[in-house]
């Protein structure tokens, strides 16, 4: 498990990492932004050796903005070239509104729950 959060701004974006049952589960919570990215895009980078399987957990994500879009489909890219998936799980109705507004989940599955995501 690891935890980072957004140096000089504590509440703004934290990340947390866990593993259930081989794929890694990343709970955000926060704004997801271009200046809080890079934490989510650092908690995403797999180690070497892991299964290419990531169920991102957006219910306590508050906003999010380009920046989230494309590290999302960033990740999706990246962890279907090596045979894996992503997947998103209980997204606030204003972010889900984001994502299905550009398109996303037509690409990447999204479910109610973390439970529903790694069951599917």
């Amino acid at each position: 498990m690891a935890d980072t959060e957004q140096a000089g701004q504590p509440e703004r974006l934290s990340v947390r990492t866990d593993v259930v049952d081989g794929t890694v589960v990343v709970a955000v919570a926060g704004e997801i932004d271009q200046e809080a990215g890079g934490s989510l895009r650092k908690a995403l980078e797999l180690p070497e050796g892991a299964a290419p399987h990531v169920v991102i957990d957006l219910r306590h994500v508050t906003f999010m903005d380009s920046s989230g879009i494309n590290i999302l489909i960033a990740v999706h890219r990246a962890l279907a070239e090596t045979g894996g998936w992503l997947r998103l799980a209980g997204a606030t109705p204003s972010v889900l509104r984001i994502i299905q507004l550009v398109g996303i989940d037509g690409f990447i599955a999204c479910h109610p729950t973390v439970q529903q995501a790694l069951e599917d």
